[in-house]
């Protein structure tokens, strides 16, 4: 009995340790290509949702970098009271995809993906390429169209129609940063090796 009870416990260490929730982010976060080589397989998930949904891997790879900056178990900050007592988080978004707890359920639910994990990389993309793909189908952006994706991605479909984002001029600035980086990546892919 002893025995089982040892191999499940190294059994249960070894399948964590692979989970990939600790994984760190690729070295050079401004290089595509790098990002590429290092990150193989994320790479192989992201062709396969651009397969799937129509999203470039650049627009998606530009919304990872804003949102996570690659890592997996990102979290929003906490919220403060007299900057001494903590509130809780501003909100439920986790991951490399930073989804909210509703919306992940509802791509669970849409999708069939009932396992997935905000904190596995190829969920997430498969995540943010459905997101996508209904941005496109609600408010007819374009998929190539990282601006107004991202600001669909951050105010959600019905505050993207209602215009919430243009009393946010932050939000139109991370939006803008956001399409040149998702540029800049467009043209790096296409010289890589």
């Amino acid at each position: 009995m002893r025995k089982i009870g040892l191999i499940l416990i190294l059994a249960s260490i070894a399948l964590s340790s692979c989970s990939g929730l600790r994984i760190d982010p690729p070295s050079n976060l401004n290089n595509a290509c790098s990002i590429k080589k290092e990150r193989k397989s994320w790479y192989r998930s992201m062709v396969r949702a651009e397969r799937r949904w129509g999203v470039p891997v650049p627009v998606m790879m530009a919304t990872i970098y804003q949102e996570s900056k690659f890592t997996g178990t990102a979290k929003t900050p906490y919220e403060w009271k007299l900057k001494i007592i903590p509130m809780g988080r501003r909100s439920s978004a986790y991951g490399f995809a930073q989804a909210l707890d509703g919306t992940w359920d509802w791509y669970r639910q849409e999708t069939g993906n009932r396992f997935s994990r905000r904190s596995s990389f190829s969920d997430a993309v498969d995540f943010m390429g459905w997101y996508m793909d209904k941005s496109y189908k609600r408010n007819g952006i374009s998929k190539s169209d990282a601006y107004n994706q991202y600001l669909a991605y951050h105010e959600g479909h019905t505050g993207f129609k209602r215009g919430t984002y243009r009393k946010k001029e932050w939000l139109m600035r991370v939006a803008r940063a956001v399409q040149k980086k998702a540029v800049s990546y467009s043209s790096q892919l296409a010289r890589c090796t």
